[in-house]
């Protein structure tokens, strides 16, 4: 499996095609493994939003 890594800046819109990936990629199971395992709510709690969520991209 290839690892495909797209950076965008927030002051850019992203092109009709990083759009479509992201949505194909939204609709794929999530698959973990012992570099990637399953995170617990616990361990999930310790995470910090980065951005406000109004400035998160809506799918």
């Amino acid at each position: 499996m290839a690892v495909v890594k797209m950076m965008i800046k927030n002051t850019d819109k992203p092109s009709k095609e990083q759009i479509q990936k992201m949505r194909e990629a939204k609709n794929k199971p999530i698959v973990f493994d012992e570099d990637s395992p399953e995170m617990t709510e616990s361990m999930l709690s310790n995470f910090k939003r980065v951005y406000p969520p109004k400035e998160a991209v809506k799918l």
